[in-house]
């Protein structure tokens, strides 16, 4: 499975303080090794339904230095809200084409189509999976993070701080990362162009966030 670069700045940017985190849909396992990289006394679940993911992240865990403290779990998210288990911060990249042409890979499939996880369900396993202080932190195109905010209203999730990002400040926002809690009282927003405006050249800001994640910085 990829690495994408918007996951990327999802895994630096949320707040990942907190005794317990939790990866729902955690593929190749990257948001919860760099949680475990940015919080080390963390323990992290990394939740994943699709049987070769599971192997892929399982595999990464082992072989990085924090498999102590984070494992790998194959199961629908679904179903594994009857654990009980409570967790101080989630993470989630979740799939959001609803009705797009298939690829004739299940397992892409599964990565980018809602059918396995709509936000309904999604955000009722949220609800019952986060403490009441916790926070949420979800990455998605602009019109789907307005749609998921609406039904996280609904159950009782508001939005605490959006980080918009650009490629670079001539392009249109791509991709939102947007922090939900039980009690968003206060909201801040702000903007991350990765690119400088020539395309080309890493922005400032987009090399402080990644540099302790990648190599070439």
């Amino acid at each position: 499975m990829k690495v994408c670069t918007d996951a990327c700045v999802l895994g630096a940017y949320a707040d990942v303080a907190g005794a317990r985190i939790l990866d729902i849909g955690t593929g190749t396992g990257l948001l919860a090794l760099m949680a475990a990289q940015r919080n080390p006394n963390a323990l992290i679940d990394a939740v994943e339904m699709d049987a070769a993911a599971f192997s892929q992240a399982a595999e990464n865990v082992t072989a990085s230095p924090f498999a102590k403290r984070v494992v790998a779990i194959h199961e629908r998210i679904q179903d594994f809200t009857a654990s009980g288990r409570k967790y101080d911060r989630i993470l989630t990249n979740p799939p959001f084409y609803t009705n797009h042409l298939r690829s004739p890979d299940s397992a892409i499939n599964r990565a980018l189509h809602t059918d396995e996880l709509p936000f309904s369900e999604l955000i009722e396993a949220v609800v019952r999976l986060l403490e009441p202080e916790g926070q949420w932190w979800v990455l998605l195109p602009p019109y789907e993070t307005g749609k998921l905010a609406e039904l996280a209203s609904e159950a009782g999730l508001g939005p605490f701080r959006q980080l918009a990002l650009r490629h670079h400040a001539n392009k249109p926002v791509f991709r939102i990362v947007t922090g939900f809690s039980f009690r968003a009282d206060n909201r801040f927003d702000e903007v991350l162009d990765i690119y400088e405006p020539d395309g080309r050249t890493y922005s400032t800001a987009f090399r402080n966030l990644l540099r302790d994640f990648y190599l070439i910085f």
